[in-house]
């Protein structure tokens, strides 16, 4: 698992605030470090959805397979590792540096 990936993820199977959405695996982008990724059991990602809003500033519009998709920065989650499946592709380096600067826009350096 690498940083800027799009896999599918599960949600935790308790169901936590997502309720009835629990079974099913949407995608995420990994933006944990590496160096994380490889040593700890949790991973950090923010999910995509097809659900556009162009003038929200928390979010990123990328490609996923033949539409457009976003990446919800504003909701940034940590998971468990074993909720990480199937490789989707990877983010571009341009997209990966726009990913980049709005994280650092709405988190800090």
């Amino acid at each position: 698992m690498k940083r800027y990936e799009l896999r599918l993820a599960s949600r935790d199977p308790s169901g936590g605030a997502e309720g009835a959405q629990a079974a099913d695996p949407y995608p995420v982008v990994i933006v944990s470090l590496d160096a994380l990724n490889e040593r700890i059991k949790t991973i950090t990602v923010c999910p995509l959805t097809d659900q556009l809003h162009p003038s929200w500033r928390s979010r990123l519009t990328v490609r996923l397979g033949r539409r457009d998709a976003e990446i919800a920065v504003d909701r940034i989650e940590t998971v468990d590792k074993s909720l990480i499946g199937k490789k989707l592709g990877a983010l571009s380096d341009k997209d990966a540096g726009a990913l980049r600067r709005l994280i650092t826009e709405m988190y800090g350096e």
